[in-house]
């Protein structure tokens, strides 16, 4: 009997000094082989990738409209009608001028027939009294008449043919200037230049549209919403870790269980600065055949920059873990600069015998990744590494 109170008060007395009494421990994960991935963090919008701004070229009122937001249209749908009282007053007015131009090259012609023949008379007529001259029946002032009359007729007849080029060339200038006021009468019916989805609407019936000195915007179309693009802006710290076609993956505040994947398609060299930080802009190419995405959209992006399959991995954490004041192993305070092999490598702390005094270990690493960091050397798989220390609850205090 006195040897089992002995050894109970022995055990006791163990646990005592071993820290049992302690109102915390240290957790380990253990070395275990998987995927290492390094990521650069970026937040961004969402666009479509080929977006159409629909506007107005001619000024008015807005009589009608058709399409709502959301709305699907094809291309050479009706979306709104401008009030066409303006522009089909001027294309009566332009079609009458053409008509008023071609009455003139009409008279011109008949002007010009006429001068025809009467040159013709009159240089016939100086003909004849050239020959009687000659044989002395006709005086010279007879002569000179007839010529006087042939010369009138020639002019008469330039004339004409000047006056029928002017009507040609007013037939053209009317012509086009009917051709504009026709134009801009189908311009008072805003058709979709493309098919897609509405995007944006920006008129109602009774909105009135001035294209005097820009083309106002009325609907924006996004013509092919199966795929988008992400704007990403990345600070100028990690830029230089961004390649084209990386993987890239994301999440928006609207489905936050789902995970969307995407590809780096474009590095804009441009900086952008605010609030005293530079950041870069990335695009990146998304697919959205379910058609969940939307324009506008937040999108917290993980740009996958670096990736190792089936490395020995430890918790990131491990690395910046550090025990307890008092809690190192014998002969070990942790100081930098007491080995100097250590300090040329990375170190990690491992439980000894006495779960409270943790020993230093130094491991040579590879690839740091967001939740994982690749161990090169220094390190055999399922060897426990320190990552936190954690407060017991009350029952296991007890």
């Amino acid at each position: 009997m006195a040897g089992i109170i002995a050894l109970v008060v022995v055990i006791i007395g163990f646990a005592v000094l071993s820290g049992g009494s302690r109102d915390y421990e240290y957790v380990t994960e253990e070395a275990s082989r998987g995927e290492v991935v390094r990521v650069v963090s970026a937040s961004g919008t969402l666009r479509a990738l080929n977006t159409i701004n629909v506007g107005a070229e001619v000024s008015g009122q807005i009589t009608a409209v058709y399409v709502d937001f959301n709305s699907p249209v094809t291309q050479g749908q009706l979306l709104a009608e401008i009030d066409p009282t303006r522009p089909q007053a001027q294309v009566t007015q332009a079609r009458a001028q053409v008509q008023l131009a071609r009455a003139s090259l009409a008279q011109a012609q008949a002007a010009i027939i006429r001068s025809q023949t009467d040159v013709e008379v009159q240089t016939r007529e100086f003909d004849r009294r050239k020959e009687l001259a000659q044989k002395g029946f006709v005086s010279g002032a007879g002569l000179d008449q007839a010529e006087n009359a042939l010369v009138a007729a020639k002019a008469a007849l330039s004339t004409a043919e000047a006056q029928a080029q002017s009507a040609r060339a007013q037939i053209a200038q009317s012509t086009a200037q009917l051709e504009s006021a026709q134009l801009d009468l189908s311009r008072t019916r805003i058709i979709a230049p493309t098919s897609g989805v509405v995007i944006d609407k920006l008129v109602e019936p009774g909105t009135t549209v001035a294209a005097n000195f820009q083309t106002p915007n009325l609907f924006t179309i996004a013509a092919d919403t199966s795929r988008m693009q992400v704007e990403a802006s990345v600070d100028e710290a990690d830029i230089g870790e961004v390649r084209v076609d990386q993987d890239v993956r994301f999440t928006v505040d609207s489905y936050p269980d789902d995970t969307f994947l995407a590809k780096v398609g474009q590095i804009r060299q441009s900086a952008t600065q605010g609030s005293g930080a530079v950041s870069y802009l990335v695009i990146l190419d998304v697919d959205n055949p379910e058609g969940k995405l939307l324009t506008g959209m937040t999108a917290n992006v993980d740009i996958i920059t670096g990736r190792k399959a089936g490395a020995l991995r430890i918790p990131v954490a491990s690395l910046r873990f550090l025990p307890r004041e008092g809690d190192r192993a014998e002969g070990d305070s942790g100081e930098p600069g007491e080995d100097a092999e250590i300090d040329k490598r990375t170190v990690i702390w491992l439980a000894g015998d006495d779960p409270y005094a943790p020993r230093r270990h130094a491991i040579e690493t590879g690839l740091v990744g967001e939740d994982y960091v690749e161990v090169t050397g220094g390190l055999e798989p399922g060897t426990p590494v320190l990552v936190r220390s954690r407060e017991k609850s009350e029952d296991e205090r007890g």
